[in-house]
C-alpha cells in the first residue's frame, strides 16, 4: 500500500512544525523548504486545519501551528483524514467479487495498517527533533529540487 501526495504532505507539514523551534511556519517555508507546489500545499494545509491538526492565522505575522501536542496527534487520524479511499483494490467492479476471498483479506491488511498507525503519535515520529530541524534547516530549497526528486515522492494520485 502507498500513501497518496496529499498524505505524505501532510504528514511532512506536520512533522516540519513540530520539528520547528517556533512551532510555526508559513506554506512558503514549507514549500520552499521541500520544493513542493503551493497551491497543492494550501489545500493540504486547508484540510489539515479542517481536520483539527493545525491552527491557523492570517495576516501580518501570519502561518499555522499544530493544534494540539504531537502526543495527541494520531498517525492513524492523520491519515484517514488525508486518503480518499483507504480499499487496496477495487473489488466493487470486479465480476468475481461475490464470491472471492480476496476481498476480506484485503480488508482486513487494511485494518491492520491503520491499527499501527493507530499506535503511533506525531511525537512517537519527531523523536529526534533536533537532528530533524537541522535537517529541515539544510534542506535545498525550492531551485535544488527537480520535480519527482524530492525524498519520499509517493504516488501521485
Amino acid at each position: 500500500m502507498q500513501l497518496t501526495r496529499h498524505t505524505d504532505y501532510a504528514l511532512r507539514v506536520l512533522i516540519h512544525l513540530t520539528a520547528s523551534p517556533d512551532g510555526r511556519a508559513t506554506i512558503a517555508q514549507i514549500a520552499d523548504a521541500y520544493g513542493l507546489s503551493r497551491n497543492h500545499l494550501m489545500k493540504v494545509v486547508h484540510g489539515l486545519a479542517q481536520g483539527g491538526f493545525i491552527a491557523t492565522q492570517r495576516g501580518r505575522g501570519g502561518g499555522f501551528s499544530l493544534a494540539r501536542a504531537p502526543e495527541e496527534i494520531s498517525i492513524g487520524a492523520v491519515v484517514r483524514h488525508s486518503e480518499p479511499d483507504m480499499r487496496m483494490a477495487d473489488c466493487a467492479t470486479c465480476p468475481i467479487s461475490p464470491s472471492c476471498g480476496l476481498t476480506g483479506i484485503l480488508a482486513q491488511a487494511a485494518a491492520a495498517f491503520l491499527a499501527v498507525l493507530d499506535r503511533h503519535s506525531l511525537r512517537d515520529a519527531t523523536l529526534d527533533r533536533a537532528g530533524l530541524a537541522a535537517i529541515i534547516a539544510a534542506l535545498p530549497g525550492p531551485d535544488a529540487l527537480v520535480s519527482g526528486d524530492a525524498p519520499c515522492a509517493p504516488r501521485s494520485d
